[in-house]
């Protein structure tokens, strides 16, 4: 058995975690656990993950994260996600750095949601927003984890203000996990390499 902890940084990720990713894992003999960062979430930078890895790192036999690119403050310049994950593990005591697999998910989780803009449509409510969802993953030839033009565009930006604009809510810690779990993990890693990439690496801690 492999004791894994995912560092997380809200409830919503928290939820997906739960209902998609453990029990798929517990079949592979890994027992994942979420932690939401610094027992609150929101407001991810490098002080407060190097803090929180440190102190769950001698807890599980593997810790890995799973934060959001956009949301991530402090990235310097042209930074990357293999950069800024890079970091994440510089960050880490030496003793506990064969421990930690960092994962930053481009560009937000919401992002995922896009593998499936009828899974959208289904759990939002609010006319014609599968048909919107899926203009949105044209413009980025099919690819959910490249949809984000500007802060002001991020996936789940995008999500609330169509769903004002048709007079309905995107409820993210609600709607977020249920559509992902409508989806299933087969066609989001299927559309996002990314994602499809970490999940691969977790499958391979298999005890």
């Amino acid at each position: 058995m492999v004791r894994l902890a995912i560092s997380v940084e809200g409830l919503t990720e928290e939820r997906f975690i739960k209902e998609l990713l453990a029990p798929h894992l517990q079949a592979l003999n890994i027992v994942t656990t979420p932690i939401i960062l610094g027992k609150t979430g929101g407001d991810v930078y490098l002080p407060r993950v190097k803090k929180e890895l440190n102190q769950i790192a001698g807890s599980f036999d593997k810790v890995t994260t799973l934060y959001d690119f956009y949301g991530f403050r402090g990235k310097e310049q042209g930074e990357t996600r293999a950069s800024l994950e890079r970091k994440i593990l510089d960050n880490v005591a030496d003793r506990w750095q064969d421990r930690i697999i960092p994962y930053v998910q481009m560009y937000e989780f919401e992002g995922l949601l896009f593998s499936s803009p009828v899974a959208i449509g289904n759990h939002v409510p609010g006319k014609g927003l599968a048909g919107w969802a899926q203009k949105v993953l044209d413009q980025f030839h099919g690819n959910p984890e490249r949809i984000n033009d500007s802060e002001n565009s991020a996936p789940s930006k995008r999500l609330q203000e169509r769903a004002h604009y048709v007079k309905t809510r995107y409820i993210k810690t609600v709607h977020g996990p249920a559509i992902a779990q409508d989806i299933g993990l087969g066609a989001l890693r299927e559309k996002c390499a990314g994602f499809n990439g970490w999940l691969n690496q977790l499958e391979g801690l298999q005890g």
